[in-house]
């Protein structure tokens, strides 16, 4: 299977108050397309770091970064945001939904960005709030919905543009069981029928049994990387 990540050699050292803190250090990993991983550890551990790299919101100290086989630490600002916004879904773990829009409109915002026409995108967000099971909740903003509903408007966003890969960082940390047992079910099944890439950042152990592989980070090191039988 073609590669939609890798990494070489990836360090991050902080200097917070000139005070150097390895948050990652020699980092080897490739993802491949259409892979359901997870990057687990402890608080710390550096998972939220590397989700970061990968998606261009971070700079490495050292080592590379590719995504569909396109070096990502060394683009341009405009460049980067380019790939950010063409090529990479995000989800995060509180929702990061803009309150005064609706979740059609919210969903609607990365296609507006990327000048798509207004039919397009009407009909885009339409089938893609249907798919997450949100029929019928587009003209609600985020404050009228639940926090499993915005999850869901959230990934809605991350995926209604094809992206090469969804990074999605601790999506479940402020959800009930049962709701994350639902997000994470359908996110599978998202990974499933369109075979869109996810990588998840997570010290759930909900998550890590959904999850086909697991990649377990510790002090900024990876430590196993396991994939289910």
């Amino acid at each position: 299977m073609t590669d939609i990540v890798a990494c070489h050699d990836l360090s991050k050292t902080y200097r917070p108050d000139h005070l150097a803190v390895d948050a990652l250090t020699d980092i080897e990993l490739t993802i491949a397309e259409g892979e359901f991983a997870s990057l687990v550890g402890p608080s710390g551990s550096g998972k939220t770091t590397l989700l970061n790299l990968i998606g261009g919101l971070d700079t490495p100290t050292a080592g590379e970064v590719y995504l569909r086989g396109q070096r990502v630490d060394t683009l341009a600002p405009g460049e980067l945001a380019d790939l950010r916004l063409n090529h990479v879904g995000f989800v995060f773990q509180a929702y990061n939904l803009i309150p005064v829009l609706t979740a059609r409109e919210n969903v609607e915002l990365v296609m507006e960005l990327q000048g798509l026409g207004t039919a397009d995108r009407a009909r885009l967000s339409r089938d893609i709030l249907h798919e997450v099971g949100l029929e019928g909740l587009g003209d609600r903003r985020p404050a009228e919905l639940s926090g499993g509903q915005q999850q869901r408007v959230a990934v809605a966003r991350a995926i209604v543009s094809h992206p090469a890969v969804v990074l999605a960082d601790e999506p479940t940390a402020n959800l009930d069981s049962q709701t994350a047992s639902s997000l994470l079910e359908l996110m599978r099944e998202l990974n499933q029928r369109h075979g869109i890439t996810f990588i998840i950042s997570t010290h759930d152990p909900m998550v890590m049994e959904f999850a086909r592989r697991r990649v377990m980070l510790r002090d900024g090191r990876i430590v196993d990387d396991t994939v289910a039988a």
